[in-house]
């Protein structure tokens, strides 16, 4: 899976996806830094890949990764190819949920494309050009289909008032978002790939000020606000500090994070979030080899998430031994004491897994 981050030119972009990866993609006081966008893939933070190896004999610890993109910046046209418009909005249709990165510090040193700092303005910016650009994914579509119509082809008939509600709200430059689309209707435009249906998380890009005093700026206020009006998630870092924690030790990372009353990177909340933004879960297989996370969508059968470890696991599955990993925490991370306190459970084809199950197989042949 893939995450994009995005947003309005020189806010900050690249310092935190450097950030995100521990690499060194160019990041300049100037528009249009990132022309090729830069990929990278991430571990998922895991406490409970931790704390199960931390207390079981295993060679190694292995988290699940998500792969980020960071995109180059958008200008007001993009949808026109101003600036690097069209790159932009071709590169954003190769992934499956949207970072939109929101400058929410004051810094006269750092040029904003607009001069003034708004962050209701630069995320109506961003997204008026997604629209604009789907509009025209639309017309085409429905251009495509009217010929369809002309041979009465049922299927054509049938989807053709969604396409026509799409057009009437994005001719309008409203977000489609406000439609409440059903999730067949989703699964009814899915081929379509349309930037406005992907799922956002807003990032505010904050200041160490903010960061230190532990309240949010009128700048976070406002995205905040604009977050909860649209149904989408939000995070705030600080992509400075960030910048800085990903270049230190373990050691000298936690008395900096200390430092600033930290518990953990918040670089690690927004993997976690876009990783849920995905629809995506966890469980988990231990062993002398590794402790391991595994990636799953949610409402995977445990037969689906044998597969995902071997497409064979999955044709050939007889049941799953499944312990909750609260319970697992409970037994002392110890399979056997989880038996002789029916904690472990057989589970077989119908059951959906869930988040955080420690998993063993069995298998025919």
């Amino acid at each position: 899976m893939r995450a994009g981050i995005v947003g309005i030119t020189n806010i900050g972009k690249t310092t935190i996806f450097n950030a995100l990866t521990s690499s060194e993609a160019e990041s300049t006081n100037y528009s249009f830094s990132t022309i090729k966008p830069n990929n990278a893939v991430v571990d998922v933070p895991d406490y409970r890949v931790d704390e199960i190896f931390a207390h079981v004999t295993s060679a190694k610890k292995v988290y699940n990764h998500l792969e980020i993109m960071d995109i180059a910046g958008l200008v007001k046209g993009a949808s026109r190819g101003e600036g690097l418009g069209n790159k932009f909005l071709s590169d954003i249709k190769l992934v499956d949920a949207i970072l939109h990165v929101v400058r929410c510090f004051d810094d006269e040193n750092v040029i904003h494309v607009d001069k003034t700092i708004n962050p209701a303005r630069d995320i109506e910016n961003v997204e008026t050009e997604l629209i604009i650009k789907d509009l025209e994914t639309v017309e085409n579509r429905i251009s495509k289909n009217e010929k369809l119509l002309k041979s009465k082809n049922k299927e054509a008939t049938d989807i053709h008032p969604l396409y026509e509600k799409l057009y009437a709200k994005m001719s309008e430059l409203e977000h489609p978002r406000t439609l409440k689309l059903t999730d067949q209707e989703l699964e009814n435009i899915k081929d379509m790939n349309l930037l406005t249906v992907k799922p956002v998380i807003f990032v505010c890009n904050i200041s160490e000020n903010e960061l230190l005093e532990g309240k949010d700026s009128d700048y976070t206020k406002a995205v905040k606000e604009y977050a909860e009006k649209t149904g989408c998630g939000v995070v705030k870092i600080c992509g400075k500090v960030e910048a800085e924690l990903s270049l230190l030790g373990a050691e000298e990372k936690a008395e900096f994070l200390k430092d600033y009353g930290l518990d953990h990177p918040g670089l690690d909340l927004l993997i976690r979030e876009t990783y849920n933004l995905l629809g995506l879960g966890t469980y988990l297989t231990e062993g002398e080899i590794e402790v391991k996370a595994w990636n799953i969508r949610q409402g995977m059968t445990a037969p689906q998430a044998a597969g995902v470890i071997h497409t064979d696991f999955e044709k050939k599955f007889i049941k799953a031994e499944v312990i909750s990993y609260k319970d697992f925490v409970e037994c002392n991370f110890d399979r056997n004491i989880a038996k002789s306190k029916g904690k472990a459970r057989l589970e077989g084809k119908e059951y959906i897994v869930q988040d955080g199950d420690v998993i063993i197989f069995r298998f025919g042949k």
